[in-house]
């Protein structure tokens, strides 16, 4: 199937969906939880593997002995420790469980990167990810359907502009992922909330009135009985969405909408795992008070064919 072939289907199905919703529209970024385990140390150490390695990475160290298990999670303190002081701070050890729960957007910008990054010069620039992704493409647009790819490119060059801090149009591959996933990086807040706006504002007049916000969720498409679901939602738009009560959503109160403070589940989980393993209580971990408390990070079920199992180029 050629590029164009591809995007004209990713079209239809946009225009399908978008007029057709058939469940509820969910535009709010949340954190996904660190795991879906009980918290309960006094039962196991389940939710604790699960938040420090990630739910993969997790089933494979189930399967490692006691040695083995100590032996990967030497290796991955020494990946914790940013600074290479010989310790692990709070911090740290936050930065250490997002990176462990968002792996799978690293894995996405790996896939990414390779298709990208033409010329192997380590950057992947504009002009290469506008060749790459629209090709021959550019000159055509299809009224029909109001799907025009012009637009898409402009709003895409508008993005990545926003996501290369220094401004020369060559993406490193933290500018890539600020570009590919804008949600997880504070300085792309802004064009989250801008390209949510273009979206729902279908007036354009730069805010999302209560019709524009429940049209982007619902249709009713000759049907005049509202789901429940739909009044409620009209009633968080009038009571908590429209805080100046002025009929309508700016920015401000968008961002607050998607972009909601949620509790920092990985901060208070670095906590806990410091205030459990630091034995001489000096506010942060030694690789030895780490390993020292393996089972607590990573645990072992002491298999007999632990010594069978592949290894990861990774540890």
């Amino acid at each position: 199937m050629d590029l164009r072939l591809l995007l004209l289907c990713v079209a239809i199905c946009v225009a399908h969906t978008s007029t057709k919703p058939m469940e509820k529209k969910d535009r709010v970024h949340h954190d996904a939880p660190l795991s879906d385990k009980e918290h309960d140390d006094e039962e196991n150490f389940e939710y604790d593997h699960e938040a420090f390695l990630g739910q993969e990475e997790a089933k494979t160290f189930d399967q490692l002995t006691p040695e083995e298990s100590k032996e990967r999670l030497g290796k991955i303190v020494e990946r914790i420790d940013e600074d290479h002081d010989g310790f692990v701070t709070v911090d740290e050890m936050k930065n250490w469980i997002k990176h462990a729960q968002k792996r799978w957007i690293y894995e996405d910008v790996d896939r990414q990167w390779q298709a990208h990054d033409l010329d192997s010069d380590g950057h992947v620039s504009w002009e290469e990810y506008k060749n790459a992704t629209y090709g021959y493409v550019l000159d055509e647009s299809d009224p029909e359907d109001g799907f025009n790819y012009k637009q898409m490119m402009s709003r895409d060059e508008r993005r990545f502009k926003i996501a290369d801090k220094d401004g020369d149009m060559r993406a490193n591959r933290e500018e890539f992922t600020a570009f590919l996933h804008p949600e997880e990086y504070g300085y792309m807040q802004d064009i989250v909330v801008l390209e949510t706006m273009e979206d729902i504002d279908k007036n354009g007049d730069g805010f999302i009135d209560l019709e524009e916000y429940i049209g982007d969720m619902y249709s009713q498409d000759g049907d005049s009985t509202e789901p429940e679901w739909v009044r409620t939602e009209r009633e968080q738009f009038t009571e908590f969405r429209d805080k100046n009560k002025d009929g309508r959503m700016d920015k401000e109160e968008t961002k607050d909408w998607i972009l909601p403070s949620d509790y920092d589940h990985a901060e208070a989980e670095a906590k806990h795992l410091l205030y459990e393993s630091d034995t001489d209580k000096d506010g942060r971990l030694t690789k030895q008070e780490i390993v020292d408390k393996y089972d607590l990070f990573v645990g072992s079920q002491a298999t007999d064919f632990g010594e069978a199992l592949v290894r990861h180029d990774e540890f």
